[in-house]
């Protein structure tokens, strides 16, 4: 069984920092790529960042600069450091895990910035 669990979310003040959390299991998790996608009320959920098996990294234009991706796959966990939040941040952060036609999300944490 497939699991991801998210931590690390919470209330923040703008400009400020949190880093949230994923933990894996169920998968061999040094071959999936990994996200972490976000969604703000009324809005449809987005990638905001990924990171490959081979720890290359993407980012969404609304982060980039202010996010950054990390895995520890001895560990099967997956990192996203959020500096400089914006109230537009706001949203539920969930944890993704894609591989050879195969996709799978956390349960998600919330996160929200207040101006």
């Amino acid at each position: 069984q497939v699991q991801l669990v998210e931590s690390g979310g919470g209330l923040v003040q703008a400009g400020g920092s949190l880093r949230l959390s994923c933990a894996a299991s169920g998968i061999t998790f040094s071959i999936y790529n990994m996200g972490w996608g976000r969604q703000a009320p009324g809005k449809q959920r987005e990638l905001a960042a990924t990171i490959s098996g081979g720890a290359n990294t993407n980012y969404a234009d609304s982060v980039k600069g202010r996010f950054t991706i990390s895995r520890y796959n001895a560990k099967n966990t997956v990192y996203l450091q959020m500096n400089s939040l914006e109230p537009l941040d706001t949203a539920v952060y969930y944890c993704n895990a894609m591989s050879r036609g195969r996709n799978y999300w956390g349960q998600g944490t919330q996160v929200t910035v207040s101006s």
